[in-house]
Formats: C-alpha cells, structure tokens, sequence
C-alpha cells in the first residue's frame, strides 16, 4: 500500500466521530444489569480481578486470550466435550493457531438444543403480491424443527452423503433452507449457500469451485410484487456444472406461489416433500429414543464455505470452522447483545448473506426467527407492520436501506413498534445523519447497533453492547476477544480519532481456516494455491496480524467503551490526494446531511454518489473523482456543483474537495448492496469493462457510462 507524502499528515474528518462533549443517542436504563457487566462480574470472581468497565473486560479479553474463550464456552453451555487446550497464547494470527485441539462437537446439535414442543422456532413471511395481497405466516416450533431436521438427516444419509461432502443451497429464505443447513451440519457436510436472486453463471462460478453432491432449490421466489420462476435458472446452473463433470443431486422445495405440476422438472429430480418421507422409516442416523446421531468432529471441522463478492475475479471460496462459528456467534449473542427467549430476531437478508448465517445462529437462545422473501421497500410499511404483529424485538438490516426508507417513510408516524428493542445495520457505513434518522422517525429509545465484520470471519469485529450508550455515527465498541487496532501505512497503531486500517493482532476462533479447498480435498499443488491465496488475502499486508481491508477511526474513549468505531470506507478504496488519505464515507456523510432527499438543505437533489480516485502524474498522484447521481430529469448545474464544494470544504477541509464532479446515471451496487468502489476506480483508470465480474452486480449494465467517462477524463490530463 503507498505509504503517500509523510509531510501531509491524515486529515482528521470534522463531523465523523462525536466530540466528547456530546451527549449519546441512547444509553442502557440499567446497564450494570445487561449480560456483559454479569459477565465481568464473573470473571472478576474467578480470577481474583477488579475490572469495572467494558474497556477493562475488553482489554482481559484480547490479552488472556485462552481465558477469555474457555469461559466463553463454558458460559454458553457449549454441547460437547471441550478438553484442556484453548489455543497458544503466544501464537499471532498469521500463525493460524488451532483452537481447543481435544475438542468434540457438533455445530447444529448445539443450534438445536431447544426442543419446546410450544415455542416457535421460525416465522416465514412472503412479500405480498397481486394474486396473493395476504399471504399466509408459516411457523414451526423447536420440537417441529427437530423432528423434521431429523428426518431430513435420514433422507441425507440413505442418499449416501457422508462427512465433508458438500451440499449446497440456491434458495429462498424460507424454513426448508433452515433444515437443510442444520441436517447437513449434523452428519458434518459442509454447507454453501447462494441466493436465488444470483444469476446462474454468478452460482455456477462458485459451485464448481465446491463441487456439491446435492443442491437444494426453489422452484419460484417472490419479488417487487410478483412470482419469479425460479426452476429455469436452476436447469442453465445444472447444465454449467455437467460441462464440468459436476453432478449433482437436485431437491426441488415446492412453494405455496410455485406452479402447481412440475412442468420445467428433470426427471431425476426429487420433490422436498417426498425426499424427506423417504427418511422417515429408516430412521438412519438416529439412535433408539429418537435423538440424532449428531456427528461430533473437531472443533475446527469445516462448517460452512462463503464466497468474497468476486467483483474482480472469481469469488474466493471461505472455509469457516464449526467451533468458531458456534463460540463467536454465542459470545454476540448471548453476551453482547442479551438475546433472549422471549425475543422476536428478524433480519432482512438473502441466503447468500452472510447475515443469514448470522441470524440462523440464533436459535441456541430459544428465541424466535422470522424469516423474510421479498422485496424491502416496494412497500415501505410492509416490513412495520410486520415488526407491530409479530412483536420483533431485533430488526436487522443494512445501511442502504435505511438511508432508502429515509427518503420515503418515517415509521413512527405509522406504528406502534413497542416490541421493538434493538436495530442492526451492516453492509456499509451507516452515515451519522442516518442515526438521526432512526431516533427521530423509528424509535426514539432503541438501540441502533450499527456492526462490521464481513464474509471473511461470517461475524463481527465491532458491533452491539446492551451495556453501553449509542454515540451518533460511531459503532459502540470493539467486541469482547477481537483485539482491533487501526494501523498506519508503516504499521503502527493510529492515535485515538486518526484514520488507520483495521487490523486484528491477536488470533480469533471465527478465523477462517482457509481457502477451499483444505487439505485433504484436494491435490496438493490446487491445495498449496488454495493456501496461498489466503495468506496474501489477509496476512501480505502487515507481519503477523490480520489485515481486514477497512478504513476506520477508532474514537475517544467515553463511557467506559474504550472507543468506538467510524468507517470510513473499503482500503484498498482509499482516496490519496496529495499524500492526505481518507475515506470516501467522509464524502458520502456530507452528501447524505446536506444534499440527499431527507436532508433539510435547499438542494434536495443528490440521490446516490460514489467517490474514486483518478491517477495522475504519471501514477505518483491522484485526484478525486465525484460521481453523483441525480433525481431524474435533473441536471448537474454549476451552482449545485459549487455548493457541493463549499458543504466538502467547510465540514471536511480543502483537500477533500474533488477535483471534478461528474453527473451518472446510476451507481453500480454489489448483489449484497454495496458501492463498487475498486473495480470502477480500476475502469476510470483504464482497466476494461471485462476486468469486472457481472454476475456479481446488481446492475453491471451501468459500468459501460464510466468507461466513457474514464476516456474523456485521461484526455483531460
């Protein structure tokens, strides 16, 4: 990475974290009673300690390492046979430690430990349509899930799948996907997921690096208020495979929307309902009184494979482990964000999300999930008024959307939301001005956890704490065990309030294991390559410590939270103008408090933006390109162009002002709704069209406008 001109110190953005004067958005009622203050009341008891913060919790937490997840298993009731090792703690991420090396588990027997025969499970709900205005609510109870998870082991197993095959998903979100998860979690298959909203070249480009032995599918989705038939992509993505010696078994989920015969069915095909009564007299799998055979294996058994977004080559296949995934995901949620039985989790996400892997964590709690199929904002209540009648207590979602709804809608004025106790917002930045959006027109007492991981550890690095106050455009806090520093290009730690690379310096159980494929499902020199592949991914950049690949500011510490976090965009999308680096959110948060539609400023006109750094001088230098997106029928004037300089210059300084700004027809958005910022940054300076992947875009039509743009800029120079 260019280290840039050590003369320009980084410009510290004015509006981006709160001064410490100010006061916080929310603050917990009682917080010495939320689950992480029980938690170091605990540890403080059995270490002999006096920690009184979260920061002195959090601080334990990334130096005793071992001490810290031990009690994190024991404190969440893992299921299993633990042993005495923990991990080395003296081992650097790089090192990729082993985690609880005598360890026996199994990831879905631990999800599944719930076995009410009267609490609901899952709710699924399904967009309205035309033919359809009031769909039916599905639900399951904890008993109903385990008894069919368990029957669908059975079918798994007569159909010859054993451990470490993989079984796959291109589906909606509905319950059968749930099953399908936990019943080849059980026998050990390795899950891979891909959303039905993915285009088969886009699915085809993942499955065939995994080579599934069975695919579950949907034969139709729901979307923007209609019924999509779903089973013509699964026969082009099945035809793909088979030009790669690649066969897979296919289970086809009938939907209540779906057609009613089985027209565009091959004929080997199974129907869900049937494949699953297959395994209900054999009872393969299970032992006399009914449980599941659960497949204990090693804590860092593969559980699942997630792909990168694949913008710029072909979505790289990450292999998560089984015990990290169960430890991490109980530390957030049972500790971190107080999950309960009595609470209502939903999460608008895809299949392909890793937010789904997410939500589906968190059924060890006892709570209910609700499970969503359709569009977000066709229409804007719909998703309120399902918070009012279900009673959700969590709602997750993205940035994206919430900036979205602010231009449309104002919940508040429409529904009760009394159940509602905390909102998730991922994906993307959550700029300050949507904070304010949140408490003025949501709710005025929740808590707004906006959170930051990724695909590359399927959790968080920052995220929720009921036990700590909300600061407006800040993340709340670094979470318990993932010890997240920014760096500086030479490899230091930023000082409080500066910009830096996020980095982790001690290891983490959700750490990925590796590229597929691991060793021992492959040929060595593709398993060498494989390993490879993620060692310069994470570990190329700074020695010894994970390198993420995001550009934040951890805060002042206020509160007893030892700094919260501001994002400030991708790094490898960092603007270097002049040596003075900094994030393209630090643009985008003017935009959106000055010039978005719910903004209060004169010029409502700006609806989406996206800022990228053009090459100059022959590379030793760059300029800032702003693309800004207009309503339609309107155009970029000179008084708007200069008025967005003036608000740039003023709430951020001289040097963040672009040298041009150019009006777009549209952003091009990842399928997961993120800004493309690389690979347009990479056309601007004339990379092709083709260096993109366009199964991986929401609208890769629209790249074809930058490439012109690019060419008319460089005769510019």
């Amino acid at each position: 990475m260019d280290a840039g001109n050590t003369s320009n110190p980084p410009v510290s953005p004015e509006h981006h974290a709160s001064s410490d004067s100010e006061s916080p958005l929310y603050s917990p009622p009682l917080p010495h009673l939320s689950r992480s203050f029980q938690f170091l009341s605990d540890i403080n008891a059995h270490y002999s300690l006096h920690l009184s913060s979260y920061h002195d919790l959090y601080n334990w937490s990334v130096t005793k390492v071992d001490q810290f997840w031990s009690n994190v298993w024991d404190q969440t009731n893992v299921i299993g046979h633990k042993g005495s090792h923990v991990v080395d703690n003296a081992a650097l991420p790089s090192q990729n430690p082993a985690w609880f090396s005598e360890a026996k588990l199994n990831w879905a027997e631990n999800i599944l430990r719930v076995r009410s025969p009267h609490k609901v499970a899952l709710i699924q709900t399904t967009e309205p349509t035309s033919a359809d205005p009031n769909p039916a609510l599905r639900r399951i109870t904890y008993s109903e899930l385990y008894n069919l998870v368990a029957d669908l082991v059975s079918a798994l197993l007569l159909s010859g799948l054993k451990a470490g095959d993989r079984v796959a998903s291109y589906s909606s979100n509905c319950i059968e996907n749930v099953v399908a998860c936990l019943a080849a979690s059980a026998i050990g298959c390795i899950w891979v997921s891909a959303a039905a909203d993915f285009g088969p070249e886009g699915v085809f480009e993942r499955f065939e690096q995994v080579q599934p032995s069975l695919i579950f599918a949907v034969d139709a989705v729901v979307y923007n208020g209609k019924v999509h038939p779903h089973l013509p992509k699964v026969s082009t993505l099945l035809s793909k495979l088979s030009t790669s010696n690649i066969k897979s078994k296919v289970v086809i989920i009938s939907s209540s929307f779906g057609p009613d015969d089985r027209k565009g069915w091959e004929s080997d095909w199974s129907d869900w309902q049937e494949f699953v009564k297959d395994g209900q007299e054999p009872k393969l799998g299970r032992s006399s009184d009914g449980e599941i055979e659960w497949n204990r294996l090693g804590f860092d058994w593969p559980l699942w494979i997630l792909f990168s977004s694949g913008t710029t080559g072909r979505p790289k296949p990450i292999v998560h482990r089984a015990g990290g995934m169960l430890l991490q995901a109980n530390k957030e949620f049972q500790i971190c964000a107080d999950l309960k039985p009595e609470d209502v989790f939903f999460y608008y996400t895809t299949t392909g999300w890793m937010m789904w892997n997410f939500l589906v964590s968190g059924l060890p709690v006892g709570c209910t999930l609700v499970l969503y199929d359709g569009s977000p904002l066709r229409d804007p209540s719909y998703l309120w008024h399902l918070t009012d009648e279900l009673g959700i207590t969590i709602f997750g979602t993205s940035a994206k959307y919430l900036d979205q709804l602010a231009k449309v809608y104002k919940p508040r004025e429409h529904h009760s939301l009394t159940s509602l106790k905390q909102i998730y917002s991922t994906g993307s930045p959550l700029a300050a001005p949507l904070f304010d959006f949140v408490y003025q027109d949501i709710k005025p007492d929740v808590l707004l956890a906006s959170i930051t991981g990724g695909t590359d550890i399927c959790s968080l690095f920052a995220g929720m704490c009921t036990g700590l106050p909300v600061y407006r455009g800040e993340i709340q806090c670094r979470m318990l065990g993932m010890a997240v520093e920014a760096f500086t290009p030479s490899g230091t730690p930023s000082g409080p309030g500066e910009p830096g690379d996020l980095v982790c310096t001690r290891p983490f159980p959700c750490m990925p294991i590796g590229f597929w494929p691991l060793p021992g499902f492959g040929t060595d020199d593709v398993v060498d390559a494989a390993q490879s592949r993620f060692r310069q991914a994470y570990f190329s950049e700074f020695e010894g410590v994970w390198y993420h690949g995001d550009h934040v500011t951890i805060t002042h510490s206020r509160s007893g939270n030892g700094g919260g976090l501001v994002m400030l965009g991708r790094s490898d999308g960092v603007l270097n103008p002049g040596g003075v680096r900094f994030g393209s959110a630090e643009l985008y948060d003017v935009l959106d408090m000055c010039f978005s539609p719910s903004s209060t400023h004169a010029s409502h006109t700006v609806i989406d933006f996206l800022a990228v750094g053009q090459s100059i001088d022959g590379g030793t230098d760059e300029r800032v390109v702003l693309f800004v997106q207009l309503m339609e029928g309107q155009h970029l004037s000179e008084e708007l162009e200069k008025k967005i300089r003036q608000e740039i210059r003023v709430r951020r300084s001289a040097r963040h002002v672009p040298a041009r700004i150019i009006q777009v027809q549209d952003v091009p958005y990842t399928l997961n709704g993120k800004r493309v910022e690389v690979p347009v940054k990479k056309i601007v300076n004339g990379a092709p069209v083709s260096s993109v992947n366009p199964a991986t875009l929401r609208n890769p039509e629209c790249l074809e406008e930058y490439l012109g743009i690019g060419q008319m800029l460089k005769r510019e120079l």
